[in-house]
């Protein structure tokens, strides 16, 4: 048995930007009296507590809980009845407005302007800038439908890595591309949390559903961390409820 099970956000545990169903909630509080559990995803703070830490039953062990936002560049833990954090690892003002500028260079060259938008499509997250495509409040039908193969963002990204060398630019959630320092992905996550948990990448098992040479994921694959694909939020239930059961 795996000491700490580590999980993706959107497409894994939720439903892009939506909260954790109830039945998901019941699950992890099931996963955390038998191991700790991490998450690691492209999101900022504010987006993991309205997705998960709010949504928690009561029972949930919150101090066997790491919550990694910003795609590991952020650290999290609940210690005396609140949340902490244990470090940010944030990019510098110049730094900021040379992303943020490529980013609008690459949309232009790459001619990838959908027709409508909800809300801004760049997203400063400190340690982290985020392009989402259609929108932070874009409607979820309308992020399954804009780029379900990873088409147009891969032309995006390629274009970035011309534009931004020396940074990480990974694909993540539905319409997004994340940029972070360079070597930041979810492998490099895998590593910190293990240098703050003391569990060795060995103990650890990662479930997600972007693990596929390019998906955001895979790099928890590559970290060497054992890994099982999932589909849905439906699916991670069911493997979630297989790990709990053999412990009992």
């Amino acid at each position: 048995m795996k000491k700490l099970v580590a999980f993706d956000l959107d497409g894994t545990l939720a439903l892009s930007k939506q909260a954790v169903q109830p039945d998901m909630a019941e699950t992890l509080a099931d996963l955390l009296q038998v191991a700790d559990v991490a998450v690691i995803s492209g999101g900022d703070w504010p987006q993991f507590d309205k997705q998960i830490a709010q949504n928690l039953p009561a029972r949930a062990d919150l101090s066997r809980l790491w919550m990694m936002p910003t795609t590991g560049t952020k650290l999290f833990v609940h210690r005396d009845g609140a949340w902490q954090t244990v470090y940010a690892e944030l990019f510098d003002e110049a730094e900021k407005q040379k992303i943020i500028a490529a980013f609008n260079d690459s949309l232009e060259a790459t001619g990838f302007t959908p027709e409508q938008t909800w809300g801004e499509r760049i997203e400063d997250r400190g340690s982290q800038i985020t392009f989402s495509a259609l929108g932070q409040q874009a409607p979820i039908e309308a992020k399954e439908h804009w780029d379900p193969k990873f088409e147009k963002r891969k032309v995006i990204q390629a274009d970035l890595r011309q534009r931004l060398p020396g940074l990480a630019i990974n694909m993540g959630g539905a319409t997004s591309i994340d940029i972070t320092r360079e070597g930041v992905d979810k492998g490099y996550g895998l590593r910190k949390l293990a240098e703050h948990s003391g569990y060795a990448i060995a103990d650890m098992l990662f479930i997600g559903d972007a693990i596929f040479p390019g998906g955001n994921d895979y790099p928890a694959k590559e970290a060497g961390c054992d890994v099982v694909k999932v589909r849905d939020p439906a699916e991670t239930i069911s493997v979630v409820t297989a790990i709990v059961a053999c412990q009992k």
